[in-house]
């Protein structure tokens, strides 16, 4: 496994994330835990969930499921980089139950850590943009988080460009580090954030980590397992397949000329991409997991690399993507 550093943080993580979102809900606990155990065995130190995680069984359950990995074995915890993320309504629509005030960070942080059987979170992420309270707030709370040693480190997640330059000003302004991370959704086909997101991330120092880095399987060789009987899309995943099915055949054609799997191919362009600290990958089965791992020793050349622009087109950074 390669490591790099989180932004311009000293911490050093893989370059693959593991996301915890299946387990509970798709994945039973004792899978979970044998995923769990192979991504330390295979060299993945970080480790990604959230405290809404697991919500068709109940808010926190995947929490739970990892905090019980954690007590199984002290050195569990100790290797491990942890990220958990907060803002979704945990309980009900009864005020201060969800979002950023400084009031449900510190309530939704004490259950976090409840549920993971920890004492610290390595990496605290805003899951959303909370456009109602004032960063002079959020800071606030993070910096009584870190003073009481229950976080280390502050991330984002979906925030468009500005809302990382509004963070970053905010917390100059206070002599703190303030964000180190940003999970946005980013892959071959959804490439928006190449606009501003990754050049405020690159300007500041922030880390970046893709969330759907498969873009819920249309780059893991769908077109391939639908001609096996494999798989078969329904609902909305079908539909942007026939909308992309010439796009993906390319695909799929380029990445046999390679000697690669699709979804290979799809995570090791992530890890060829500027401001990209690893890709998160969401394994149900430990076969899955296997696939994702293969990706680290792929290398793109800047051939391969341009002929997948050609495929899946991207953007310049703004304004020149839509002005001179």
């Amino acid at each position: 496994m390669d490591f790099t550093q989180l932004g311009r943080t000293g911490l050093k993580v893989s370059r693959i994330v593991l996301g915890t979102m299946n387990f509970g809900p798709h994945t039973s606990v004792e899978d979970s835990h044998a995923i769990m155990d192979a991504a330390h065995d295979k060299g993945i130190n970080f480790f990604d969930t959230a405290n809404g995680y697991g919500r068709s069984i109940y808010p926190g359950r995947t929490e739970e499921i990892v905090g019980e990995w954690f007590a199984k074995d002290p050195q569990n915890r100790e290797k491990t980089v942890l990220a958990t993320k907060v803002y979704g309504d945990m309980e009900s629509d009864w005020p201060n139950t969800s979002r950023l005030s400084a009031l449900n960070i510190r309530r939704s942080l004490d259950a976090s850590l409840k549920r993971l059987q920890t004492d610290y979170v390595d990496l605290y992420q805003f899951h959303h943009i909370d456009r109602a309270t004032p960063w002079e707030e959020i800071w606030q709370a993070i910096e009584v988080a870190v003073q009481q040693g229950k976080i280390l480190y502050a991330g984002s997640s979906n925030f468009a460009g500005w809302h990382i330059a509004q963070a970053q000003a905010a917390a100059a302004k206070r002599n703190y580090i303030g964000l180190v991370s940003e999970q946005s959704i980013y892959n071959l086909i959804t490439r928006d954030v190449e606009r501003e997101v990754l050049p405020a991330a690159q300007e500041y120092g922030i880390g970046v980590i893709p969330w759907s880095p498969l873009q819920g399987g249309l780059l893991g060789g769908v077109v391939r397992k639908e001609n096996q009987g494999v798989r078969r899309l329904e609902g909305r995943s079908k539909e942007a397949l026939e909308k992309l099915r010439p796009q993906i055949e390319q695909y799929e054609a380029f990445a046999d000329e390679l000697g690669h799997e699709p979804g290979d191919v799809a995570l090791a362009w992530l890890l060829h991409q500027p401001a990209v600290t690893g890709p998160i990958v969401g394994p149900r089965t430990m076969e899955q997991l296997e696939s994702a791992v293969r990706a680290v020793d792929v290398k793109l050349d800047e051939k391969a690399l341009a002929r997948l622009d050609e495929i899946f087109p991207g953007y310049k950074t703004a304004p020149e993507d839509y002005a001179w």
